[in-house]
C-alpha cells in the first residue's frame, strides 16, 4: 500500500471513538507476544509537560549510549513522529510492515479497535524488534484505562493535573489525578511535579512513594537567557544550559532530571544531553527575522506558563499573537490570559477540524477586543503580523494551529 493509502485506512479506526479500556490491547499484544514486556520502560502521564519530559529522558538517555525508543502524541505534521527509536522517526516502509501485521490481527480476532490502540499495538512490537534497552511512554489519555497501561514500568512520571478532557477522565482535579495515577501500579516510586493537595491525595492512594520535585529541588534555581534562549538551571551548585526555553520547562527538567539520577546516569552526561534537546512547537523559534515563537499552548494552565514567560522578555506592545482555539477547551479563561500579554490578537480558523472553530466565534468571546482582528487565513494572518512590527510573533492555542502553519508556510516556500 503507498503509505498515504495506508494513513488514510489507519485513520479511519478514529471512526471508532474514544474508548478507554485495555481489553482491545491485550488482544492485540497477547497475538504479537506480549512486547511490551522486552524493554525497561519510563511510563509518563500528565495534563501538560509529557512531551518536554518524554523527549529531555530519551535525548540524555541516548546521550549516555543506551538503545531508546520514544512515543509522543499528537503528531504535527507526520504521523511518523510518533514513535522514535534511537533518534529517528518511524520510516514509511516500517509504519507499513507493522500496520500489516496488526491488520492481520484485527482481521484474525475480529476485534474493533481504536486508531490508537492499533498504533500502540504496532508501536510495541516495533520497539522489540529493535531490541531496546529504554523505552519513554506517554500515555494518550488519562492513565488507567489509556492503551499504554497494558505495560509494567520501571519508573512512572506524573507530570501534573489540571481540567482537561473532563468528559472522559472527571470534573475535578482529584478524579483526574485518580486516572492518571492508574499506571503505578507496582510501581514502587512515582515522581510528580505539583503540589496540588488534590493531585497529591489522589497519587498517594496508589501506595507508591512520591517523589515531589518540586519539594526535593525547592534550592534550585533557574535563569531565562532572552539572548540565547536558554533555560538555566542550577542544581546543588551544577549548572545545566537546557536546550528548552520557558519558565514551565524548569519543572520539565527537574522531572526528567530525577528520573535519569534514578537510573544512574552521571551529572557529565545529563549536562551534555540536555543542551541537546529538540522539541518542536514548544517556545520554539521557527525564525529569528522575524522572531516567530511556536508554542502547543492548548489549554488554561499551559496558556499561563507561555504568556508567565512572555512577560520576563516583552511588554505587550512587542507583542502580537496569532490564536486559535478548540471550542472544547476553556477558550474565555485562556483569552483573558493572553490579553494581558499583548497589545494585538489576530484569530484565525480551525474550522476543519471537528473541535475546531472560526477566528469570529473565538473573537466574540473576547471581552476587551482592542487590537484584535479576525483573519481565518493563517498565511495571510501571519503577513498582518510581520507589517505590525512587533519584537515578536506568538503563534498558540492549538497543536492543530501550529501543524496547519508549518504545512501552509512550507507550501508556499
Amino acid at each position: 500500500m503507498e503509505i498515504d493509502n495506508l494513513l488514510d485506512e489507519l485513520y479511519s479506526y478514529s471512526m471508532h471513538g474514544i474508548k478507554l479500556g485495555l481489553e482491545n490491547i491485550r488482544v492485540l499484544c497477547n497475538e504479537l507476544g506480549n512486547p511490551q514486556n522486552d524493554y525497561k520502560i519510563i511510563h509518563i502521564a500528565g495534563t501538560n509537560g509529557k512531551g518536554s519530559t518524554s523527549t529531555t529522558i530519551e535525548t540524555i538517555l541516548l546521550e549516555a549510549g543506551f538503545k531508546v525508543g520514544k512515543y509522543t502524541s499528537p503528531h504535527i505534521l507526520k504521523f511518523n513522529e510518533r514513535i522514535r527509536a534511537n533518534g529517528k522517526d518511524i520510516s514509511d516502509e516500517e509504519i507499513v510492515k507493522y500496520y500489516q501485521l496488526l491488520k492481520n490481527i484485527i482481521h484474525k480476532t475480529n476485534i474493533k479497535p481504536t486508531f490508537f490502540e492499533v498504533t500502540t499495538a504496532m508501536m510495541f512490537k516495533y520497539f522489540s524488534d529493535l531490541n531496546l534497552e529504554y523505552v519513554v511512554l506517554e500515555t494518550g489519555m488519562g492513565g488507567r484505562f489509556d492503551a499504554t497501561n497494558i505495560c509494567q514500568a520501571e519508573i512512572c512520571v506524573i507530570t501534573n493535573v489540571s481540567l482537561d478532557h473532563t468528559e472522559y477522565l472527571g470534573d475535578t482535579i482529584y478524579k483526574i489525578a485518580r486516572e492518571k495515577a492508574g499506571i503505578i501500579k507496582n510501581t514502587p516510586k512515582v515522581i510528580v511535579a505539583d503540589s496540588n493537595p488534590d493531585f497529591l491525595k489522589a497519587i498517594s492512594e496508589e501506595k507508591a512513594e512520591i517523589v515531589n520535585v518540586l519539594e526535593k529541588y525547592k534550592e534550585a534555581k533557574k535563569i531565562l537567557n532572552f539572548k540565547n534562549f536558554l533555560t538555566e538551571i542550577y542544581i546543588d551548585n551544577e549548572k545545566y544550559e537546557f536546550s528548552l526555553f520557558g519558565d514551565y520547562q524548569f519543572k520539565n527538567f527537574l522531572t526528567a532530571y530525577e528520573v535519569l539520577k534514578e537510573l544512574g546516569i552521571p551529572n557529565n552526561i545529563i549536562k551534555s544531553g540536555c543542551q541537546k534537546v529538540v522539541w518542536q512547537c514548544r517556545f520554539e523559534r521557527f525564525s529569528l527575522q522575524p522572531l516567530v515563537i511556536l508554542d502547543g499552548a492548548h489549554n488554561v494552565d499551559g496558556m499561563t506558563e507561555l504568556c508567565k514567560t512572555i512577560k520576563q522578555g516583552y511588554t505587550p506592545n512587542e507583542v502580537v499573537f496569532i490564536t486559535s482555539i478548540l471550542k472544547d477547551k476553556d477558550v474565555k479563561h485562556m483569552l483573558s490570559i493572553m490579553r494581558e500579554t499583548t497589545d494585538n490578537i489576530i484569530f484565525t480558523s480551525l474550522k476543519e477540524n471537528p473541535r475546531g472553530t472560526s477566528g469570529e466565534d473565538i473573537f466574540n468571546q473576547l471581552e476587551d477586543k482592542r487590537g484584535a482582528l479576525v483573519e481565518n487565513d493563517i498565511i495571510k494572518a501571519f503577513e498582518i503580523a510581520k507589517n505590525l512590527n512587533k519584537k515578536v510573533i506568538i503563534i498558540c492555542g492549538s497543536f492543530y494551529t501550529l501543524s496547519k502553519f508549518k504545512e501552509e508556510i512550507n507550501e508556499k516556500k
